[in-house]
């Protein structure tokens, strides 16, 4: 074994004599003589030594830098590879990537991503920027070759400021002196925005073939009016109705605002098939209103669709789902509204919720779960963020629940179906849980009824229940919190042949109508603050019933949607006096522009009320001129015909002043010393007629 390793190492001296000095080698022999032309390329002196010669790419053209990666240790690299690689591979195939790592091998936060074709990768970079995989990971992703043409721009001069251009007061209408409001109406394939009136309403403006769906929908607070079009939605704003933004979406049939009117969804029943995954639009689709971006899509089994599909906290922060409602793997996924990212990473799993909703003044959810076995059914109140439990009720022998909120979010009232042993609903009871109360206690109403309909007063504490069936039904109306703050019944109204609950927006008023039957379409108005009836009356074969957004006036229509006969609708007071009646031919609907809330504080909107009488003088005055024959535009007229004369009159006047002193001085000179006594004064009695008439 030594003489083998003696012999290696001599071996090894040999061939360290035999080594060459390159001290003395000659480049010039080296040199290609100066006609040499070389034909071969580098690709050919690459094979022929069994080597694959890499292909130059001097544009990166397909080479992607993706930004604001989390920063992880070596043991989480490839997790974070599998993550990022399936968000990009749905754009195309990632041939290459490359997580650059600090000397610790912790990664840089950014990486480099390879697609095959440089249509992938724009694809890719267009889809992605600013995707939020969290709060604090907002991707910035570029193409590689965009940094050295950023960097290679040529310098600019002095930028000029673009001047200010004022823009367009998308509330103008909140500014009408008469403090009137405005509303929609379809017929046939007309649609008209007009200014409501007592007499006669005024057009704004009309078209035809404004959308081509069902219905417009105004945003929320009356900003823009939405129609849907076969590639997508169009909003509407300004004096003139002018197109403000439009979302691509072809064929979207349904489409609802965030309460603060930032987002957009619309559905399209035509992507329904999708599943995720899929090179294909979604069917459901968030969209921001300012910049008309998308957000983020969602897709959706076709037998679990409801509407809306996402609904939408009370300011629109956040927006919540249900998925496989009633299942075993049900779950209600929150998200945050600025990212679209699902809040905390992961959903609300609670197995078999059959639905749920926002409180309208509180970052509350309310949902109810059916029984289970031998678990009963509960209603629970959950707090988002932190998704405490606040309350939570069991209920038992629950057929179905369905949940309402008061408008300020002070009352949850929970109608729930109670079945009998053999599993068919016999009577209805309501839970009514007391929100802003300490603990949040809870109320019962129980009726050995059938529930028709039902509704909460908009910011009070009524509750107004129809139940029973045909002609024996009841209006029932009951204090949530009365002066000694408990549930107490305030009257019922028996034999009524009413279906619907319309409560004014405002509160106090509301109406109790039989609406979408054959019969006559009884109408009935109330005071809530003493239990009277103050005005009933009939609207023949009803379809719709809508309050102005002030609560003064309420209309009725029959839609030719519905009915094919005697289309048209009725405009009344809030105390039931029919105020105009119009049959129009294919009347479709109106629909009333909302109004944002309102600025002042309630302690102002008490003083307003408390003097109310200072300004009796005026409106009673503006009431006269608006039970005038005179249309509105009549009177406008006069008015303007008015003010006309007087600056005519006004600017003669001016000419007359001028000019005094040069029609003086063609006046005889004892022109101006006349008296009275020049003039001489002549009385002319003339006899028209003399008749006697005798006297008994």
């Amino acid at each position: 074994m030594a003489e083998d390793e003696d012999h290696v190492e001599g071996q090894n001296h040999d061939s360290d004599e035999d080594l060459i000095d390159e001290s003395e080698i000659d480049d010039a022999q080296f040199e290609d003589p100066p006609d040499f032309v070389d034909s071969l390329t580098d690709k050919d002196v690459a094979l022929a030594g069994g080597f694959v010669c890499p292909s130059s790419n001097d544009d990166f053209n397909s080479l992607l830098v993706v930004d604001n990666v989390p920063e992880v240790g070596p043991d989480k690299i490839e997790k974070l590879r599998n993550v990022l690689l399936r968000i990009f591979s749905r754009f195309g195939k990632v041939i290459s990537n490359h997580f650059p790592q600090s000397n610790n091998g912790k990664t840089k936060g950014y990486v480099f991503l390879e697609f095959s074709s440089k249509e992938e990768a724009v694809a890719a970079c267009k889809a992605t920027y600013g995707y939020a995989l969290d709060k604090q990971h907002i991707f910035a992703v570029n193409l590689f070759n965009d940094f050295e043409k950023y960097q290679s721009a040529p310098k600019l001069g002095k930028i000029e400021p673009i001047p200010y251009t004022e823009e367009e007061n998308l509330r103008w209408w909140l500014q009408d002196p008469d403090c009137a409001d405005q509303y929609a109406m379809q017929f046939g394939h007309f649609t008209g925005i007009y200014w409501n009136s007592a007499r006669t309403p005024t057009l704004i403006i009309e078209r035809e073939h404004w959308t081509e769906s069902a219905a417009v929908k105004w945003t929320p607070k009356g900003t823009y009016l939405a129609t849907c079009h076969d590639k997508g939605i169009i909003l509407w704003g300004g004096k003139g109705f002018d197109r403000k933004m439009r979302f691509t979406h072809r064929n979207a049939k349904h489409i609802d605002f965030s309460p603060c009117e930032r987002y957009l969804v619309s559905f399209s029943p035509e992507f329904l098939e999708q599943r995720e995954g899929d090179d294909q639009t979604e069917p459901i689709i968030v969209w921001d209103v300012r910049t008309g971006k998308k957000k983020r899509g969602f897709f959706c089994e076709p037998e679990a669709i409801r509407w809306p599909a996402l609904k939408w906290s009370y300011d629109g922060k956040y927006f919540a789902r249900i998925t496989k409602a009633g299942q075993d793997d049900a779950a209600i996924s929150v998200y945050d509204s600025e990212t679209c990212g699902l809040l905390d990473k992961k959903s609300i799993k609670l197995p078999c919720v059959k639905d749920f909703s926002w409180s309208p003044g509180d970052h509350v959810l309310g949902f109810w779960v059916p029984e289970v076995k031998d678990i009963p059914a509960r209603v629970t109140l959950m707090q988002i963020p932190s998704r405490n439990e606040i309350r939570s009720k069991n209920l038992f022998s629950v057929a179905d629940c369905k949940m309402f909120w008061q408008s300020k979010g002070d009352y949850l009232c929970v109608q729930v179906s109670r079945m009998n042993k053999n599993k068919k609903v016999s009577f209805c009871n309501f839970e009514i849980f007391h929100v802003r109360q300490k603990l949040i206690p809870v109320d019962n109403i129980e009726l050995r009824d059938t529930v028709v309909d039902c509704g909460i007063e908009p910011g009070g504490s009524k509750l107004v229940v129809i139940h029973g069936e045909g002609a024996r039904s009841s209006a029932s109306f009951y204090d949530l919190h009365d002066s000694k703050g408990q549930l107490s019944c305030l009257k019922t109204f028996e034999k009524v042949q009413v279906n619907t609950v319309s409560w004014s927006p405002n509160g106090r008023f509301v109406v109790l109508a039989q609406l979408r039957t054959s019969s006559d379409g009884i109408l009935e108005f109330y005071d809530s603050s003493d239990m009277t009836l103050m005005g009933t009356g009939e609207h023949f074969k009803v379809t719709d019933i809508a309050w102005d957004p002030t609560g003064r006036y309420v209309t009725t229509g029959v839609s030719s949607w519905t009915v094919k006969m005697d289309a048209g609708y009725i405009l009344w007071s809030f105390q039931g006096k029919c105020l105009r009646q119009e049959q129009i031919d294919n009347f479709g609907v109106i629909s009333w522009r909302p109004r944002p809330p309102s600025l002042l504080s309630a302690e102002e909107i008490s003083r307003i009320k408390k003097d109310l009488k200072k300004y009796q003088r005026t409106f009673d005055a503006k009431d006269r001129m608006s039970q005038s024959k005179a249309s509105k535009e009549v009177v406008e007229k006069r008015r303007k015909l008015a003010k006309d004369y007087a600056n005519y009159r006004e600017q003669k006047a001016k000419i007359v002043e001028l000019e005094a002193t040069q029609r003086s001085s063609l006046r005889y000179e004892d022109e101006d010393e006349n008296t009275e006594d020049d003039y001489v004064e002549e009385v002319i009695e003339v006899l028209i007629k003399e008749e006697l008439i005798p006297i008994d």
